[in-house]
């Protein structure tokens, strides 16, 4: 057995109120986050070996299960408790913490949600060590971008696992040397694949309003409150592709990237084509406020 076959299978999950080494977890086939894709998700990144942002991602999980009226199996200090023990027993020090809820699995498939009184939902965490997270290489050189038509459906901002055409625009980047993509519709960028998207202009941030549009990021709405508090303009409003390549600076955040500068789109680079100052110094006090917050 290799090295990292062995890694995988001494790492412990977490099922439905159990730990299991991760061969040894297993989830039903009629299970509608498999079947329908009928489950939300949430990412919490670990930096020292404590949560980040934790409370907002718990708070984001209840409102996307509200939006699905479905209902939340594991309250907050329990959820609390469950990350905290997966990160111990992974000995993660820098990574992350998934965790998905379906609506459960009856016993069959079918269109109609089953009756919750009688089919639990499914609940799952797993850990990803993901060393030198904070210090990212891609946060020194920046990424480059290519823009793609959003076809996704309209309830972005319900964090559910309708993951395939992100993955299909994370595709069409990789496939034209690209790190990621940014979607497009009626001519504005909504946001990137995986993140929310940013400009910056005469050193106003610019970067869409929340709506149903796009996910209301944690790391977003963290990252606006500190550039707040360092006195930098922010504009929550609709840009367009013109507008980001004629940008002084561009960036994204996310959970795992936490903020990554932009240095190209659709071969355009962004001002000198380099992670611009902005971006960077708003990356260091993400870095630094979330490190003092972590739980």
């Amino acid at each position: 057995m290799g090295l990292i076959e062995e890694h995988r299978m001494t790492r412990t999950v977490y099922l439905n109120g159990e730990y299991f080494l991760e061969n040894e977890a297993k989830i039903s086939i009629f299970d509608r986050g498999f079947l329908m894709a009928d489950a939300v998700y949430e990412v919490t990144s670990v930096l020292d070996g404590k949560l980040i942002d934790f409370k907002g991602h718990a708070d984001r999980l209840n409102r996307s299960l509200d939006e699905l009226d479905m209902k939340n199996p594991i309250p907050y200090e329990e959820l609390l408790t469950v990350h905290r023990e997966l990160v111990r027993l992974n000995d993660i020090d820098e990574g992350l913490v998934y965790l998905q809820i379906s609506r459960g699995a009856p016993s069959d498939r079918d269109f109609v949600y089953p009756n919750p009184d009688e089919t639990d939902p499914t609940v799952v965490l797993f850990t990803q060590n993901k060393p030198g997270l904070a210090n990212s290489p891609s946060a020194k050189k920046g990424l480059k971008i290519i823009s793609i038509d959003d076809e996704r459906w309209g309830r972005r901002d319900i964090k559910t696992v309708q993951l395939l055409y992100p993955s299909m625009g994370k595709m069409m980047a990789k496939k034209v040397g690209a790190d990621d993509a940014w979607m497009v519709q009626d001519g504005y960028v909504t946001e990137g694949t995986s993140n929310n998207a940013y400009i910056i202009k005469n050193n106003k941030i610019v970067t869409r309003g929340l709506s149903n549009d796009i996910l209301h990021g944690i790391t977003r709405a963290a990252v606006l409150r500190f550039a707040k508090e360092a006195q930098m303009q922010v504009e929550e409003r609709n840009f367009t592709l013109d507008e980001a390549y004629e940008a002084d600076e561009a960036f994204i955040t996310s959970a795992s990237t936490f903020v990554m500068p932009v240095v190209e789109i659709d071969g355009n680079k962004i001002g000198h084509g380099l992670p611009g100052s902005n971006s960077s110094r708003l990356r260091e006090i993400y870095l630094e406020e979330s490190k003092k917050l972590a739980i």
